[in-house]
Formats: structure tokens, sequence, C-alpha cells
């Protein structure tokens, strides 16, 4: 009985460390993240990827720029794969700290195959106790 409930546990520690590890840092594109300007980044780069780059598409057309993960404390930048992913979801953690990515990162291209996405808590509300 106990060899059959340690291979049980074996098998849950084993399914639970394929769903990947968590990687916490700034969502953002690999262009912003390059050139260091988080706050500075235009929008358009979340939409088609580059500064500028409206000039160059026809208006209308869908694009789908690539996404990355920048960790302040590390300094390293992780390419996202969000195949997996609803890329409509990750809207509300672009060029926001504290986004949790989850997947298996693939050392040889330095991409994470996200499998999930969780955005940093809102903004507690405060109240202002003091004279204007």
């Amino acid at each position: 009985m106990k060899k059959i409930a340690l291979v049980c546990a074996a098998l849950v520690v084993g399914a639970l460390a394929n769903e990947g590890q968590e990687f916490e840092g700034l969502l953002t594109t690999p262009g912003c993240a390059a050139q260091g300007a988080f706050a500075d980044c235009y929008l358009e780069n979340y939409a088609c990827g580059t500064d500028n780059c409206f000039k160059k598409i026809e208006p209308g057309a869908t694009t789908k720029p690539k996404l990355a993960l920048f960790q302040h404390n590390t300094g390293k930048t992780y390419l996202i794969d969000v195949s997996k992913l609803k890329v409509s979801e990750l809207g509300e953690g672009m060029n926001k700290n504290g986004v949790i990515i989850v997947g298996v990162l693939d050392a040889a291209t330095n991409t994470i195959a996200a499998t999930e996405f969780k955005a940093p808590p809102p903004p507690q509300k405060s109240f202002f106790k003091g004279c204007l």
C-alpha cells in the first residue's frame, strides 16, 4: 500500500513539474526592452512591433507583434511564445511590472513557451486624509 502511495505521489510531482516554471517581470516588446524605454515605449510597439510601424503597414491590417518579458533584478529579456494563450487577455499586463508568465524556457532561443498568464493585482484604493 505504501508503494502505491509513493508511486502516486511521484506521478503527481512529475505532472506538476512538466507544467513549467514562473517568470516574473515587465511585459513589453523586444524593441522597447533593448532600448530600455519602458515608460516611454510608444503604444504602436504593442500593435505592430516597432516605432513608426504604422507608416509601413496597410490600415486595418492585423499584425502579431512579438512580446518579451524583462526582469529588472537580473537584466535578462526573454521572448514569449504566446501561441497557447489568447493575446487579447495579455492587454491588462502590457507595460506593467509584476506580470507572471508560466511556461517552459527554451534556453537555446531564450524563449518562454507560455501556458499561463497572471496580471499584477490592481492598486489598492487609498483615502486622502490631508488638507488641500
